[in-house]
């Protein structure tokens, strides 16, 4: 089967800006851990970012929580989680780390099934752990430089080459190619708000404690991504949750 012309075009765009920002990391010293040239842009989106997350998402996000029971929301997490473990098992596939690749297409299988559609997790009772990857690590993996920070608008935090692995991890969804824009955005919006949800108190606290709230963000971004690219396959699985869904930890009884 040959590649659809958007896909191969998304592709294209993704490894150029992986390019891009290979020279950009190649001229001169190696640029220090929070390299954010672009801070002036970044912050002004990273402000409004936060407008739009004060006065929309996290109102919505309230009132989700207060409608819906943890557990309703857990399971609508794992809905969501479980559609892009294939996209996480073709990128540890990618990046030759065979065994994860095959434990990703068996939690698929497990909780698409046994999971009534991946609301349930039974694959992590079984030793099949939630793994997060995706095309950025994968550039990361393969030495590709992810160029300066980068906070995208309504995206957030990011870089060149992250933002191009998003672009390809969204063709690998193959769901745009088959299902119309209005359902995905709407599924989108679900997923978003859905998440928001988990982390009300979490923010909240951060902003009242943080003296720069944008620092704060930045860190705890690139903090995240050293992990999953460098760090990430030698955590425990009881780590890997703690770091990439601390939202799924399991509740007192």
């Amino acid at each position: 089967m040959t590649m659809p012309t958007a896909a191969r075009a998304i592709l294209a765009f993704a490894l150029t800006l992986g390019l891009l920002s290979g020279c950009a990391g190649t001229r001169g010293p190696v640029p220090p851990p929070e390299y954010d040239p672009l801070e002036s842009f970044n912050r002004k989106m990273f402000w409004f970012n936060d407008e739009v997350d004060t006065w929309v998402l996290a109102p919505a996000a309230t009132g989700w929580e207060k409608v819906l029971p943890r557990v309703v929301r857990t399971a609508v997490s794992n809905f969501f989680g479980n559609l892009r473990t294939p996209i996480v098992a073709v990128n540890d596939l990618l990046q030759a780390k065979l065994l994860p690749s095959a434990k990703d297409v068996g939690r698929f299988a497990v909780n698409t099934t046994v999971g009534v559609a991946g609301f349930f997790d039974p694959a992590s009772r079984w030793g099949l752990e939630r793994r997060e990857q995706d095309f950025g690590a994968t550039l990361g993996v393969w030495g590709v430089p992810a160029g300066p920070y980068l906070v995208l608008p309504l995206l957030g935090p990011s870089s060149p080459r992250d933002a191009g692995g998003l672009a390809v991890d969204t063709a690998m969804s193959v769901t745009p190619f088959f299902v119309d824009w209005y359902y995905l955005f709407g599924a989108r919006v679900l997923d978003t708000v859905n998440a928001r949800s988990f982390t009300l108190a979490e923010v909240r606290n951060a902003k009242a404690a943080a003296l720069d709230y944008y620092a704060f963000v930045r860190k705890a971004y690139l903090q995240r991504r050293s992990a999953l690219i460098s760090g990430g396959a030698e955590l425990s699985p009881e780590e890997q949750q703690e770091l990439y869904y601390p939202h799924l930890e399991e509740e007192n009884p």
